[in-house]
């Protein structure tokens, strides 16, 4: 599964983040849809692995965006709601959501951590930065194919750290071999 997910729904980021960018409205929220739309075709890959990936992925995200926009206009009702009258009580679901998103926060920290320095920069400057490849490589004073080389890596050693691999980086026969089968 893991090699699915790395192989398969991560190379879909940039027209996943695309399609987003044009269809939601709210540009800073686009990073934070992206990682709930994983979570999802993670959960759900762990069921049955989609035969068509990128559809499997496209379709989640639809439905993510149809359910968020639902939540925005119920909060706006919410917002004339009587503040008395709601329950006070501890709300358990969230509570776990808390700790479950601590604990990818952790386990995210952790595949970061294990990165070699270049490939840990170029995560840093494209993911947490939300630099542009060209922005990033400027920076760097590398090309913009070493970004991109770099971030698919580090990405993919990442998503196999927090899935609970090793997050070692593999080149060369290993990402052959990936290709050679996707094919």
């Amino acid at each position: 599964m893991e090699r699915w997910f790395c192989d398969e729904v991560l190379p879909l980021e940039a027209s996943l983040t695309r399609y987003l960018r044009r269809n939601w409205r709210t540009a800073e929220q686009v990073m934070d849809i992206r990682q709930d739309i994983y979570e999802a075709a993670l959960n759900g890959g762990r069921q049955d692995l989609p035969a068509n990936t990128a559809g499997f992925v496209f379709t989640i995200a639809r439905n993510i965006l149809i359910n968020r926009s639902k939540l925005e206009r119920i909060v706006q009702f919410e917002q004339f709601a009587d503040l008395e009258s709601l329950d006070q009580g501890v709300d358990l679901s969230a509570t776990d959501r808390h700790l479950d998103a601590r604990d990818a926060l952790r386990r995210a920290q952790d595949g970061i951590d294990r990165l070699p320095p270049r490939c840990r920069e170029v995560v840093r400057l494209r993911k947490i930065e939300g630099l542009t490849a060209r922005e990033a490589a400027a920076r760097m004073g590398v090309g913009v194919d070493t970004i991109e080389r770099q971030l698919v890596l580090g990405i993919r050693a990442m998503a196999d750290t927090m899935l609970g691999g090793t997050g070692r980086i593999r080149r060369g026969a290993d990402n052959r071999l990936g290709k050679a089968r996707s094919r």
